[in-house]
C-alpha cells in the first residue's frame, strides 16, 4: 500500500502570473505603446484572478480542477499517458496527455508540491527531457 495522502490540494502561487504583468510593464518603451503592455497586463490579471479562484487537488484516482469551490474537470490517472513541467523555475507550464486530448496547463500552485504529487501519483509516466533520452547510455 502507498504512503501517499489520499487527498492533497495544491497552495496558489502567483509567481508566473507577477512575471507576466511585470513582462507587460517592461512592454511600455516599446514604439507601439500602450498596445502591447495592455495585451500583456491584462492576461497577467486574467492568470492572476485563476490562481485566486483554482485549485488543483490530487485524490487516490484522479487529478480534480476545482474553480471557487465547484468543480471543473476529473482527470483520472488511468486516463494518462504522459506528463511533463516545463520551465518549473518561473513557473511555466504542466503538459499531460491523456487517451483521448493533450492539456497545457499554467502553473498556477507551488511547482515543488506539483512535481511532488506528480511523481507520487503517476511518476512513471514523466516524459523525459530530449537532453536526458537523447544521451548515450
Amino acid at each position: 500500500m502507498s504512503s501517499t495522502p489520499s487527498s492533497v490540494t495544491l497552495k496558489p502561487d502567483v509567481r508566473l502570473p507577477l512575471l507576466v504583468v511585470a513582462l507587460g510593464a517592461a512592454l511600455l518603451p516599446l514604439p507601439l505603446h500602450p498596445w502591447p503592455t495592455l495585451v500583456v497586463a491584462l492576461f497577467g490579471l486574467f492568470l492572476l484572478l485563476q490562481t485566486a479562484s483554482l485549485r488543483l487537488e490530487f485524490e487516490e484516482r484522479a487529478l480534480i480542477v476545482w474553480q471557487n469551490g465547484r468543480e471543473l474537470r476529473r482527470f483520472p490517472y488511468d486516463q494518462w499517458l504522459a506528463w511533463r513541467l516545463f520551465a518549473p523555475w518561473l513557473p511555466g507550464l504542466l503538459y499531460f496527455r491523456e487517451t483521448k486530448s493533450i492539456h497545457f496547463l499554467p502553473i498556477l500552485f507551488s511547482p515543488g508540491e506539483l512535481r511532488d504529487q506528480l511523481e507520487q501519483r503517476v511518476g512513471d509516466l514523466e516524459v523525459p527531457k530530449a537532453e536526458d533520452a537523447s544521451s548515450p547510455s
